[in-house]
């Protein structure tokens, strides 16, 4: 994955799932933003 900023990242990470894109794009941005420790997200 591109290097991106912390606000780069969740605003990609926002964006997928709001557009409902591929499910595995989603967990891999899901799981690089909770790694490190931006958004703790139950979904």
């Amino acid at each position: 994955m591109k290097i991106m900023s912390n606000e780069m990242l969740v605003a990609a990470y926002r964006d997928a799932k709001n557009k409902g894109q591929d499910a595995d794009w989603i967990r891999m941005l899901r799981t690089e933003v909770q790694k490190r420790g931006l958004i703790t997200t139950k979904n």
